[in-house]
């Protein structure tokens, strides 16, 4: 069974207080994009668990470099045969297409894919709640890769609401010659002290910024998730996609653009690494006839994005991003009807 493993960005990510679990509260907009690796499962039931996994980067955690457990994939696996009960032979193939610490998601949904694929080669399904719960554990970006499309998370990322979707938008991702470890860069921000207060306020701002765009719009974010709603995997979520792909000026991603968020972890990353901004600039672009409506940081970085009115305006800013040395690779959003409708791989 052959998976798109599909990639995210960030539309906002409001970093909280440490909490007493040790973890940071955040709030953030989840988008999946088209760009995505490959991850293939073959599976069958045995009278004892074997997982061997490959991988076709070198610094993907995998059998032979004796590693594989650390991987999301083989977590993830290893779980769900747990939680279903059977043990099988499993082989996981990774074909890697997505930057490694890029703030994409990669890992994460590499994760998610494994455990689909594995559930069609066996033929097993776990519910929904169980399947939200399981991709929590695994890691606190996998859940929103069981949604697709727009998805407001929130506590540490993994408690996902799927939003009214955004029309598909052409974006345009930078990948500069750096990987961001994520807990460090947490660890960074809270050196700087960035994690008092004012981020509250930032957490705060965003949900009101949150409920105003969709209240506007006649719409406002599900608060209970898809915990008790049918399974993705079979039955996607569906709601109706707000605006249209000709008329971005007007459609609910452009008005959640206005409210001014922003992603915390932007401060730690320029500061690091100056470059980073000056890519972000060339993303926006200066031209008022072909800027950006929208480009920020995904994640924890390095990877940053640009969404655009056209195609020709994305073409541009591709342009802008390579004339300075660094990879920018021209794609597009991925609904939730659409990402699961290309999901599974020929």
């Amino acid at each position: 069974m052959r998976v798109r493993s599909y990639s995210k960005i960030n539309l906002g990510l409001a970093v909280g207080p440490t909490r007493p679990d040790g973890y940071h509260g955040l709030a953030t907009v989840y988008q999946t994009l088209a760009l995505h690796d490959i991850v293939t499962v073959i599976a069958h039931p045995a009278a004892v668990t074997t997982i061997t996994l490959t991988a076709d980067n070198p610094w993907v955690p995998r059998t032979e470099a004796g590693n594989a457990a650390r991987n999301t994939c083989y977590k993830m696996v290893e779980t769900a045969l747990k939680h279903l009960q059977i043990d099988a032979n499993v082989h996981i193939e990774i074909q890697k297409r997505l930057p490694v610490q890029g703030g994409m998601g990669a890992g994460s949904a590499n994760a998610a894919a494994a455990l689909i694929a594995l559930e069609r080669e066996l033929n097993q399904q776990l519910d929904p709640e169980a399947r939200l719960q399981l991709a929590a554990e695994v890691g606190s970006d996998v859940p929103l890769f069981l949604l697709g499309g727009t998805v407001l998370g929130t506590n540490r990322g993994e408690q996902v609401s799927p939003l009214p979707n955004f029309p598909q938008t052409p974006c345009v991702v930078a990948l500069p010659k750096v990987g961001v470890s994520t807990p460090q860069a947490f660890r960074d921000l809270d050196a700087r002290q960035l994690t008092s207060s004012p981020t509250v306020d930032k957490l705060e701002q965003l949900s009101r910024a949150l409920s105003q765009v969709f209240t506007t719009h006649g719409r406002e974010p599900s608060p209970s998730g898809i915990s008790r709603t049918a399974s993705p995997a079979t039955e996607p979520f569906q709601n109706e996609d707000i605006g249209t792909a000709t008329d971005l000026a007007e459609n609910t991603l452009l008005a959640l653009v206005r409210t001014g968020i922003e992603n915390d972890f932007e401060e730690v990353a320029f500061s690091q690494h100056p470059f980073l901004r000056d890519i972000k600039r060339q993303l926006m672009g200066s031209d008022s006839a072909n800027a950006a409506l929208y480009a920020a940081l995904s994640g924890s970085g390095s990877a940053l994005f640009g969404l655009y009115k056209s195609n020709a305006d994305a073409v541009a800013a591709q342009h802008r991003v390579q004339s300075t040395g660094t990879q920018a690779i021209l794609t597009e959003t991925l609904p939730r009807p659409e990402y699961w409708k290309r999901m599974f791989a020929e």
